[in-house]
């Protein structure tokens, strides 16, 4: 598989966005955004579930956007805890569509993985509050959307939720008071922790499955 990688800038309320842009070999068939785990903890767009998740949907003929959130690599601005966050990707999503338009017509996936789920849950609840284009997809790994919670939210029903059994940093429980409370099937794999360490092979097959349905 041939990806051919461009660096960008798009323009949050805290100043620059840096976003690497995964472009696969054959025709875009769409697009998806991956947001990446807590900015203060290490997180950044080159983790492994993120990456994992970004070759899947290239693979799937995506174009994959990966941003670094505020404060990680050439990103301006601090920790937010998700309401700034939340807004640049509002800012982001805007700006993308404007620049590529022969995209926007084709599928749109939206994934986030640990604090990155709270920020594409509350950015897709944000974005149909207002009655603006929503993903196609929304894609939730290692679930810390309460944690981080600023508003109401709602997810659609066919919302890919995935956690790992022996999660250390948001346990099994919290997880699914969460699919519980919006009634979302969750798929839990066995033994894996938060960070789905030898497991990442399952995590691209649930994928797969996910985006072979769009």
């Amino acid at each position: 598989m041939l990806v051919r990688t461009q660096n960008i800038v798009f323009q949050g309320q805290a100043g620059a966005i840096d976003c690497i842009i995964d472009f696969p070999d054959d025709e875009p068939q769409g697009w998806a955004l991956v947001l990446h785990p807590h900015p203060l903890h290490g997180g950044s767009r080159d983790n492994k579930v993120v990456t994992t998740i970004s070759r899947s949907c290239i693979q799937r003929g995506l174009v994959a956007v990966r941003p670094n959130f505020r404060g990680v690599g050439a990103s301006e601005g601090e920790f937010d805890a998700a309401v700034g966050e939340t807004a640049d990707m509002q800012q982001l999503v805007t700006q993308f569509e404007e620049a590529y338009p022969q995209l926007v017509s084709g599928k749109w996936v939206l994934a986030g993985f640990s604090f990155g789920t709270s920020v594409a849950a509350q950015l897709y609840a944000a974005r149909r509050e207002q009655n603006l284009s929503v993903p196609h997809a929304l894609l939730l790994f290692g679930t810390a959307v309460e944690r981080f919670r600023f508003r109401e939210i709602n997810i659609p029903d066919d919302t890919l939720l995935v956690h790992g059994e022996a999660d250390e940093v948001v346990p099994l429980s919290e997880a699914m008071s969460f699919a519980r409370e919006h009634q979302v099937p969750m798929v839990v794999v066995p033994d894996a922790s938060h960070f789905f360490h030898g497991r990442l092979i399952t995590l691209k097959q649930l994928l797969m499955q996910r985006l072979a349905a769009l």
